[in-house]
């Protein structure tokens, strides 16, 4: 069973979200689809005030195993990079939850309702 903390939003891509301060928005994957990618050795982030759409591909991760898209959960503009991940990708396979890839300055945070909370989350991956 894979790890699901109760503090988080999720989306169906098995991206988590939090929110935070100021309508900033971080974004990192889960632990199930990291588990699911295995070792990840390169992360093809978006660009630095790049303006996304919900639901737009905006991300990729690539594993040995394979290379997966992420999607914007929220319309917003592209306001931090996580640097330290960028060097070490394999810190989201140790710490998914710790391991944020990237921020987006959200126009709309009411957007985030339509994403699972941790309990919809944990039965959309135990349906895997």
């Amino acid at each position: 069973m894979s790890d699901v903390p109760n503090n988080l939003k999720y989306a169906q891509t098995h991206e988590w979200i939090k929110l935070e301060d100021d309508n900033l928005v971080f974004i990192g994957i889960s632990d199930f689809a990291q588990s699911e990618l295995g070792d990840l050795v390169f992360i093809d982030f978006p660009k630095m005030g790049q303006q996304l759409k919900v639901g737009e591909q905006c991300a990729v991760v690539e594993s040995v195993k394979a290379a997966s898209d992420l999607f914007a959960p929220v319309s917003g503009i592209i306001v931090e990079i996580n640097d330290e991940i960028t060097d070490e990708p394999e810190r989201v396979n140790d710490e998914p939850y710790e391991s944020w890839l990237f921020c987006i300055k959200a126009d709309n945070i009411n957007e985030l309702t339509a994403l699972m909370n941790a309990d919809d989350y944990q039965k959309l991956i135990e349906d895997d």
